[in-house]
């Protein structure tokens, strides 16, 4: 599956860090630091974009240990029970396209109550920014920006699609473990088809970061946390009607694509996507909802 940059506001992606920590984007051996130590790793991130004084780090630790406490007696019931399942509907027979499709909606379910909650930590950071930290922002996403461009537009078409089936093969043997040839020639082709995927991507999030520049300059105005919480709930709409496009296209594409490479796999790709499941879910139960 497509990591969290594919659906997430640029900037606001630091916020949704425990989300792709606690679904096992990152290895299953490192999913309880990473959670415990979410804190830590949102600053370092939200400082790669802008240098925060002490005040505002001390603010922003506060919020999201807040924000992880929700989180962790709130949603990891949450991701458990769809675990639970997903470990049920693989356990005997290759799920149909059905359920492939369920626990894709499944998934992206639990996305919209954690932009929510996060929304007031957004809103407390950057309502606090002065004016030279909101040109430091400015500057670092315009550089951000270009830095992608280079990468993902740089080379031949495709070169570009045989970089982004490298990707999702590596994103889909997290869960199925290592792909066959049959499997591989699937995720190609599938890469292939995508060929406008990527620039309408990296327009989509220069949309949203040229909304939110806009915004910031009436960070003190009353409808300033309204008008924040839209562009993050919201943020297909403001990436434009290419985007939403592309993104309704591309899930149902995935889902598809998940299903082909399961019924192209063997017993031992059932038996990797369960113990995956197990194995996350173990990771969960293990975690605490007491403060870091």
């Amino acid at each position: 599956m497509d990591t969290a940059k594919d659906w997430t506001p640029g900037f606001f992606k630091p916020f949704v860090l425990i989300l792709v920590l606690a679904l096992g984007l990152v290895g299953c051996s490192s999913t309880k630091m990473a959670y415990r130590y979410a804190d830590w790793g949102i600053v370092w991130w939200v400082e790669d974009y802008v240098t925060l004084t002490a005040d505002q780090k001390q603010q922003l630790n506060s919020d999201i240990d807040q924000l992880r406490q929700w989180h962790c007696s709130a949603e990891l019931p949450r991701y458990q029970a769809w675990l639970d399942e997903l470990e049920s509907d693989v356990s005997s027979n290759p799920p149909d396209k059905a359920t492939v499709d369920y626990h894709q909606q499944q998934l992206f379910s639990f996305f919209p109550s954690l932009l929510e909650k996060a929304t007031p930590v957004a809103v407390n950071l950057l309502s606090s920014l002065s004016d030279e930290q909101v040109q430091e922002l400015a500057n670092n996403m315009a550089q951000s920006q270009r830095e992608m461009e280079d990468e993902f537009l740089a080379d031949s078409p495709e070169a570009t699609a045989e970089a982004r089936a490298e990707r999702t093969a590596e994103r889909v043997e997290q869960w199925l473990g290592d792909l066959n040839s049959e499997q591989r020639d699937i995720v190609r082709q599938w890469s292939a088809n995508r060929s406008e995927q990527t620039e309408i991507w990296l327009q989509g999030r220069r949309n949203w970061q040229l909304a939110l520049l806009e915004l910031l300059e009436k960070r003190n105005a009353p409808t300033f946390e309204a008008e924040l919480e839209y562009l993050i709930l919201n943020s297909e709409e403001v990436r434009g009607e290419a985007y939403k496009v592309m993104m309704a296209e591309s899930r149902a594409a995935m889902s598809s694509l998940m299903h082909e490479l399961i019924m192209a796999g063997d017993r031992e790709t059932l038996a990797q996507l369960q113990d995956r499941a197990v194995e996350l879910n173990d990771d969960f139960a293990a975690l605490t909802c007491s403060p870091a």
